[in-house]
């Protein structure tokens, strides 16, 4: 298994793509709203960039992201392309589809580990996720169904 470094590295990696596909999908998506929906997740795996780089560069020593609820919406809907015409609901489908695919990444990685540290920073990343997942899981249930609200 990689070391500390090295698997800090490789996330900051996957929230440099995550930023990326949120950013080519809000140029790509024709809807006002789902426009402002992916910028706005693009700028939220930008700053998580920023906190893993600053565990990277030891500006904070311990890695600690809030528990959050998983509620595994993501499980129940199907994964969806990215098409300029998409409806809201689909695109964030999947938006947490893909926090979905993050999130158990970094579980496995953790359940393969055999040094407490990298476990815990894959259990860390794997919290860091599911808050991803959680808050597109809430903005989904609102749009998929309004009419319940």
């Amino acid at each position: 298994m990689k070391n500390y470094k090295e698997i800090l590295k490789m996330a900051v990696e996957n929230e440099v793509e995550a930023h990326e596909f949120y950013k080519d999908a809000a140029e790509k998506i024709e809807d006002k709203t789902l426009k402002s929906t992916f910028k706005e997740l693009a700028e939220e795996e930008k700053k998580h960039e920023m906190i893993l780089k600053s565990y990277f560069d030891k500006k904070q020593d311990e890695m600690k992201f809030d528990e959050t609820k998983d509620y595994k919406v993501a499980e129940t809907v199907e994964e969806q392309k990215l098409s300029t015409d998409m409806s809201f609901k689909d695109a964030i489908a999947l938006a947490m589809k893909k926090e979905q695919e993050a999130m158990d990444m970094y579980q496995q990685f953790a359940n393969a580990s055999e040094e407490e540290q990298q476990k815990q920073t894959f259990l860390e990343l794997v919290k860091m996720e599911k808050g991803h997942k959680t808050r597109l899981e809430d903005i989904y249930t609102n749009a998929a169904f309004a009419e319940v609200w």
